[in-house]
């Protein structure tokens, strides 16, 4: 079977498993299989077909976005890891011992519901739509401290939003100073010329979920992991060893979606069955896969509930397990 009929495979699988709306695979830094669908209509506009210029949502693919801004940073000597978060709420309360590295991490010990359905418990809805819309960050480090910083991980788009605070702080000039360096500084040198980010009221990158880009140029961003952070024109952006920062285990997820769960490192996820790999993981089936060993980037982007995405994973394992391991 080829791969462009794996695509073909994932696009008909039967509509109660979700539907897909862009894919991209990528093999030795050429596309080999692609396939577009059609957005369904909503309240703000008629059904859409898609093609390779069309953007969709990353939903928490940004965070692994959210990663390369903080290695950019690194690079530049401008952000100490070990060093305490600087968030200034924080002062002279236990939460002042929060090391930016426990936020890259998941492990800042704070209270958050990484919740998509339940809006009375979720804190991600509340954070993102609800009481925190205005300033997601501040929001989510008003949060109790439950946990000793660094010691429990829980995966939560609120711990994101204050790294993505910290980044802007740093970079200055608002949303338009963080929308250029983000620009100037990694989309561009990678190429990715549709991506779009987008701000919460107080100019702050919601840096957990709210990139758009082409499926093509999400490709780009995995391809530019592939390669340790140096851009197809050879050009590095990132620090050597920055992919494998992102991939350093830190927890394990025993999620039935895939038989050997997800491992998750520093905003990034990892598939154990694929050594060396790292993925961006997004809310209604949004993936960028990148398998080094295989010479592998595969993105799908679609609308698949939570509780049927186990059959589109497994579609997708079975397209990366078919292509040979060149380590």
């Amino acid at each position: 079977m080829t791969l462009q009929s794996r695509v073909d495979r994932i696009f008909e699988r039967p509509a109660d498993q979700g539907i897909s709306l862009a894919m991209v695979v990528v093999h030795r830094g050429s596309i080999v299989a692609e396939r577009y669908g059609t957005q369904p209509a909503t309240d703000f506009g008629p059904a859409e077909d898609l093609g390779a210029d069309s953007t969709l949502i990353s939903w928490s693919m940004a965070k692994s976005i959210t990663h390369a801004a903080v290695g950019l940073l690194v690079a530049d000597g401008r952000i100490d890891l070990d060093a305490r978060a600087p968030v200034e709420q924080w002062s002279d309360s236990p939460k002042a011992d929060i090391r930016i590295i426990d936020l890259l991490e998941m492990r800042p010990g704070l209270e958050f519901v990484e919740d998509y359905v339940d809006g009375e418990a979720s804190n991600c809805i509340a954070m993102l739509f609800g009481d925190g819309a205005a300033d997601h960050a501040a929001y989510a480090a008003a949060l109790p401290l439950v946990h000793p910083p660094g010691t429990v991980w829980n995966y939560s788009s609120g711990t994101t939003n204050i790294i993505a605070r910290i980044v802007g702080e740093i970079v200055g000039g608002g949303s338009e100073g963080m929308e250029r360096f983000l620009a100037e500084r990694l989309f561009e040198p990678c190429g990715m010329s549709s991506a779009v980010p987008k701000f919460d009221e107080m100019g702050t990158f919601v840096g957990s979920s709210f990139v758009y880009a082409s499926a093509r140029d999400f490709a780009r961003f995995g391809e530019l992991y592939r390669n340790d952070g140096v851009t197809e024109a050879g050009e590095r952006i990132l620090p050597a060893g920055w992919a494998q920062h992102g991939r350093t285990f830190v927890a394990h997820d025993p999620t039935d979606d895939l038989e050997h769960g997800f491992d998750y490192g520093r905003q990034w996820w990892m598939w154990p069955q694929y050594p060396g790999s790292m993925a961006a993981h997004g809310y209604e089936g949004q993936f960028t896969v990148v398998v080094p060993e295989r010479e592998l980037t595969v993105v799908h982007l679609g609308k698949t509930d939570s509780d049927v995405r186990r059959h589109l994973v497994r579609h997708l394992d079975g397209l990366i397990a078919a292509v040979p391991d060149t380590a």
